[in-house]
């Protein structure tokens, strides 16, 4: 653009240069015949002519130059989005394997705890710190805590037992729905529904015990199998009140056994 406007700046000044000599030779040439001025005019038209041809030349020159110039850019970046494309390509294969390894070591470590924990039910007793829990398995000691309360004699039993199957068989009907969404966005969760009808009922007859073990049992299973509503059995870390690690089942199945060996010997 530089050239463009030096080139319109020299042409310029050539006509303006030009423009003061015809002024001049007018000056001189009224003093003279008709002749002389047609020859004067000539002579100006030609240099003007001449003037015109070469800032049409320089022109044309600088923009095969510009375009010579952009040809040159745009081979250069199409040289360039070639090799990011490439780039990108190798990025998206080592992505790919990267996430089937993942998914590999996912299914290798699933199948670990599965297996660890058909071990750990033979293994653990009542009292162990890692042992497997039944997730959205209705917690029974509530309910006969109120049983006996509430009951004597046989009684007890048969209300107790018909109570925890009645709330274990609701918990699986997945016509029941006592959640509600709270927060928004990726914040968004769902949480039990304490205005449940169920739940209030169940609480006003049974108490505040038994709705908990309930509430609990369903937040279980929202997390750990909520398109199943069945129960699902966990490595459990009763100690801490959380999901044991692999790491602390393999271990504690290991004192175990270790356990074992010294009864037997």
């Amino acid at each position: 653009m530089m050239d463009v406007e030096r080139m319109e700046k020299k042409f310029n000044e050539d006509l303006e240069n030009l423009k003061k000599k015809i002024e001049e030779d007018l000056k001189e040439i009224t003093r003279k015949n008709n002749k002389e001025l047609k020859k004067v005019r000539k002579e100006h038209n030609k240099e003007l002519k001449k003037i015109r041809k070469e800032h049409n030349e320089d022109l044309k020159n600088l923009i095969t130059e510009n375009n010579e110039m952009v040809r040159v850019v745009m081979m250069d970046n199409d040289k360039k989005l070639e090799e990011k494309r490439c780039e990108l390509e190798e990025l998206e294969d080592v992505n790919s394997a990267l996430i089937i390894k993942e998914r590999q070591s996912t299914d290798e470590l699933q199948e670990a705890r599965t297996e660890l924990i058909r071990g750990m039910r033979d293994l653990s007793c009542e009292g162990s710190m890692i042992r497997v829990k039944r997730m959205g398995e209705i917690d029974e000691k509530p309910f006969l805590k109120v049983c006996k309360q509430r009951f004597r004699g046989e009684n007890v039993e048969l209300q107790y037992a018909m109570l925890c199957s009645k709330w274990q068989k609701a918990l699986k009907d997945s016509a029941w729905y006592p959640f509600k969404r709270v927060g928004a966005g990726e914040k968004m969760k769902e949480v039990v529904d304490d205005d449940d009808e169920e739940l209030k009922k169940l609480n006003e007859e049974w108490g505040e015990d038994i709705k908990t073990a309930v509430k609990t049992a369903l937040e279980e299973l929202n997390e750990f199998n909520p398109s199943g509503r069945c129960s699902v059995p966990v490595l459990w870390n009763f100690e801490h009140g959380r999901k044991a690690t692999l790491k602390e089942g393999i271990a504690h199945m290991s004192q175990q056994i270790k356990n074992l060996k010294r009864k037997r010997t």
